[in-house]
């Protein structure tokens, strides 16, 4: 849940970021560039929060690195 959450949060926050500049310096190739950088990372939040909610995501691993010796 809280990877989500955090993901959720991180997007917010560089959308505003990214519109803010957009709406100071108000050209029309930076808000091209801007309206692809958001749904880039758009599709990437995305594809994150459904990839967690497959049955047998776990964060966890049960890898031991003494198993690699």
């Amino acid at each position: 849940m809280t990877d989500k959450l955090m993901a959720l949060l991180a997007y917010a926050v560089m959308a505003a970021s990214l519109i803010i500049l957009v709406w100071y310096v108000p050209r029309w190739d930076l808000g091209g560039v801007v309206l692809a950088t958001l749904i880039l990372a758009g599709i990437d939040v995305f594809q994150v929060l459904r990839d967690h909610q497959k049955p047998g995501h776990e964060t966890r691993t049960n890898h031991d690195p003494r198993d690699d010796l």
